[in-house]
């Protein structure tokens, strides 16, 4: 008896082991360099506005949209605002916003002091949608071209230099 509580116990210490050595060599960095290239499949959005849906239907017309995930709390997405008032002048290019956890009110002023970039505004007020897009923090944004491929993924606010990426690609038809 004594014997199989021996190699029992060696046994699920050897599994400890080996979880703890697989689970620390495991990378953990936040990396989206898989899904470029890759096409969304189903897009189904609530509208911010009323219970009407944003499809993929609704996009299809579009040669670029920049999928932007953002909320009124969040201090990143008012850094990035300036842009993607920018962007939104773009000829080729229109933009998602995708309204994260937050308050209808707190959202509505937000853009009603900073201006509205959005061409369609979504909502996602549990935050369940936007895992389908690989969204874990915001401010985080996806471009996609009209055949729904993912072109790039911008983790974190938008910077002069993504600005500057956007407009090349967006321009490049």
């Amino acid at each position: 008896m004594q014997k199989i509580i021996k190699i029992a116990s060696s046994i699920i210490i050897i599994f400890i082991l080996v979880v703890f050595y697989l689970s620390l060599n495991r990378s953990t960095d936040y990396n989206t360099e898989n899904i470029v290239g890759k096409k969304l499949t189903q897009i189904k959005l609530e509208s911010f506005e009323n219970k009407n849906f944003f499809t993929n239907e609704t996009f299809k017309r579009n040669n670029f949209t920049l999928i932007n995930f953002w909320a009124s709390w969040c201090a990143p997405c008012r850094a990035e605002h300036p842009l993607l008032m920018e962007l939104s002048r773009q000829k080729n290019l229109k933009i998602l916003g995708v309204n994260f956890k937050d308050k209808k009110i707190n959202a509505s002023n937000f853009l009603k002091s900073l201006g509205n970039p959005y061409h369609y505004l979504a909502k996602d007020e549990q935050g369940k949608q936007s895992i389908n897009f690989g969204i874990y923090g915001i401010p985080e944004s996806i471009l996609i071209d009209k055949e729904f491929t993912i072109i790039k993924k911008f983790v974190g606010p938008l910077n002069i230099a993504d600005l500057n990426e956007i407009k090349t690609i967006t321009n490049s038809l």
